[in-house]
């Protein structure tokens, strides 16, 4: 082996492993939600998981060259800071009060079935029968879960409806990032989106300030969902596409909510209904078929 070889082999981590890993981190941002949400309310909360995790970026940003990019692109980052982290982690964090760190994680991973719907409304894509099956599939899965027992009262359908519209936020921001963010290195995109994101949120924090002081607990779980689950969760994320490809890194879509349901059960004494067992695996499957690609027609081997 080459001495070039030799010096390449660390930069490459194993792919199960880290991709294991990313799905924990962000399987464990529903069950960071739903401990810290109460006392400091979704937008508390969200700001200083942006902020935090932008800062803690910044320094990456700055060692690498790139301050002036951040500066260059600043409107579209904020944008992005809107569309990808300040909505869809509010409205998350506000459906975090009601629901569970497992069905919440489960209405997030609705993200690919609004990414057909857009591309079928926009016609920016070819959409095969088996990703409109799929997008009918899931959705039939989020009947069965707002149909489903959730602590005898009744069906939160606020909280649905906002984990629904988190998704779908997603959707927009990767449509932004396609159109105008692909000559952005990736860290500089993902630090100036959560700044973006810490910006944008900044007016509502005297409208809903917290309810309580914050423990101990609530302060390990802010610091967490900010570190673990945001800022190393992302530079894992924009590794494995680097080195994988984006296909098979967004195969974390089906392990994030079997992380989050085992969180909220293992350390929240959450309850694993049939309903989420029905409905959540009816949602993966309608998004296992919402990945798929139409094959070329004429396509030869």
């Amino acid at each position: 082996m080459s001495a070039q070889a030799t010096a390449n082999v660390p930069h490459s981590a194993p792919f199960y492993p880290v991709l294991i890993l990313l799905a924990a981190l962000w399987g464990g941002s529903f069950l960071f939600m739903r401990v810290a949400v109460p006392s400091l309310g979704p937008a508390w909360l969200i700001e200083i998981r942006v902020l935090l995790a932008g800062l803690a970026l910044l320094p990456l940003v700055a060692a690498r060259g790139q301050v002036s990019v951040l500066r260059r692109e600043w409107r579209w980052l904020v944008l992005m800071g809107l569309l990808s982290a300040a909505a869809p982690f509010t409205l998350l964090a506000y459906a975090s009060i009601a629901l569970t760190a497992g069905m919440t994680s489960i209405l997030n991973a609705t993200v690919p079935l609004f990414a057909v719907l857009v591309a079928l409304a926009t016609a920016s894509e070819t959409v095969g029968v088996a990703r409109v099956a799929g997008v009918a599939l899931g959705f039939i899965g989020v009947v069965v879960l707002v149909g489903s027992p959730h602590g005898g009262d009744g069906v939160p359908a606020l909280s649905i409806v906002a984990g629904l519209v988190a998704a779908f936020s997603y959707v927009l921001a990767a449509n932004l990032a396609r159109r105008r963010l692909t000559h952005v290195p990736s860290i500089v995109s993902v630090t100036g989106s959560q700044l973006g994101a810490a910006l944008v949120l900044l007016p509502l924090l005297p409208l809903f300030p917290p309810s309580a002081m914050p423990s101990a607990g609530v302060i390990v779980a802010v610091v967490a969902l900010a570190l673990l689950s945001t800022s190393l969760a992302f530079a894992l994320y924009f590794r494995l596409i680097r080195e994988v490809g984006p296909l098979r890194t967004l195969t974390v879509t089906y392990l994030i909510p079997l992380f989050a349901v085992a969180w909220g059960y293992l350390l929240l004494d959450e309850q694993v209904t049939p309903g989420m067992l029905v409905g959540g695996g009816l949602i993966l499957l309608g998004v296992a078929f919402a990945n798929r690609r139409p094959q070329p027609t004429g396509a030869t081997r």
